[in-house]
């Protein structure tokens, strides 16, 4: 099925100037297996003045196993409306695809602002068959937003970092940096968009948009290791962080975990570039004003119960003590007065104790 997803619409009016014809200029583009390897990837804001159309993902549907490797331990949720997007000129030719973004937040640091930032793409659209196929390479971005600025462990980090000279996750210019490749393959970082759902899993009635949607496509990418500074510190609590967001999030950018998401379009509207350009970055100032928690609907497992991070003890109570952590913050304050702290580690020490 997935050469030929076709489903209704309830939203037809598709603008005019539709011509075609890019899906069909090589015989290796074609379906059941099109091989887009003779285009190059490009990146992803250098051609949006060729931009005339966009199919949006309405309903980008997310899943990943919490528990790895446990099939029943499979989530589902809807990242935000109405930020993704796949532009693409009037032949069908894809020029420019914006990924979605959300917000987590966890009560001992605050908020981190997460998005999949494309990196290189190349593919085509076909609106006479609601046909699509891509290629693309990203990498998932995570950073602090305001709030958790303020937070006391996430402040005094910053400020040792800063009187280190060392990168702080404080913006996306600075953030965490997740790689991804293919699935079974970590040397190849290109991965693919296809027609249809993903058939690695049956989605739930609630993660499924078929009378609503104007077609449907489907994303799967393994995640790799968090990218490294080659500095000990700045590694260290980088990858504290990012266990400290699986631990909150179930997993989701566990390195080696497959990542998948089904992409609900509606219909082919027309394209204002200038908008276009501004339409990502509009969003991230949503998101980093933390209302990114606001945009995305709760995790649940196929029978439509909730996840819940105990999910991820196994049964297993972890108390953390909040006189000992305040303890600890207080130790580190009277050593920074005395000048008697070093390095981050105390910081370190502390992140560890929340996971």
């Amino acid at each position: 099925m997935k050469g030929s997803f076709i489903m209704s619409n309830q939203n037809s009016n598709v603008p005019p100037g539709w011509l075609g014809g890019f899906a069909e200029s090589k015989p290796a583009f074609a379906y059941p297996d099109p091989d887009l390897s003779s285009l190059p990837m490009l990146c992803n804001m250098d051609n949006i003045e060729r931009i005339k159309r966009q199919q949006r993902v309405y309903w980008p549907e997310f899943s990943w196993q919490t528990i790895k490797d446990n099939p029943e331990s499979r989530c589902f949720q809807r990242f935000a409306h109405n930020i993704s997007s796949i532009g693409y000129d009037d032949s069908g030719r894809i020029w420019s695809i914006i990924c979605p973004q959300q917000g987590l937040c966890a009560h001992e640091i605050g908020c981190l602002n997460v998005e999949v930032t494309v990196t290189g793409q190349r593919g085509w659209v076909n609106e006479t068959t609601k046909e699509l196929a891509a290629d693309m390479t990203v990498e998932g971005k995570i950073w602090f937003s305001p709030s958790a600025i303020q937070n006391g462990i996430v402040k005094q980090a910053w400020e040792l970092f800063e009187e280190a000279s060392l990168p702080f996750p404080s913006d996306k210019a600075n953030a965490i940096q997740v790689s991804t490749h293919k699935v079974g393959n970590p040397d190849q970082p290109i991965f693919t968009i296809r027609n249809g759902e993903s058939e690695l899993f049956q989605a739930p009635w609630f993660a499924r948009h078929p009378k609503r949607a104007w077609t449907v496509g489907h994303i799967e990418v393994e995640i790799g290791e968090v990218v490294t500074h080659n500095h000990p510190i700045v590694d260290a609590f980088n990858q504290k962080i990012i266990d400290i967001f699986n631990f909150g999030s179930g997993n989701m950018l566990l390195a080696g975990n497959v990542l998948t998401w089904n992409l609900w379009f509606t219909a082919p509207k027309l394209v204002n570039t200038v908008m276009w350009k501004t339409h990502a970055e509009r969003w991230r100032h949503s998101i980093e004003a933390d209302h990114g928690r606001h945009q995305s609907s709760k995790k649940r497992y196929a029978d439509g119960s909730e996840f819940e991070i105990l999910d991820l003890l196994e049964g297993k109570k972890k108390m953390i003590s909040n006189k000992k952590k305040m303890k600890k913050m207080e130790e580190m304050k009277e050593k920074k007065r005395m000048k008697e702290m070093k390095d981050i580690d105390e910081i370190i020490e502390i992140i560890e104790s929340l996971l």
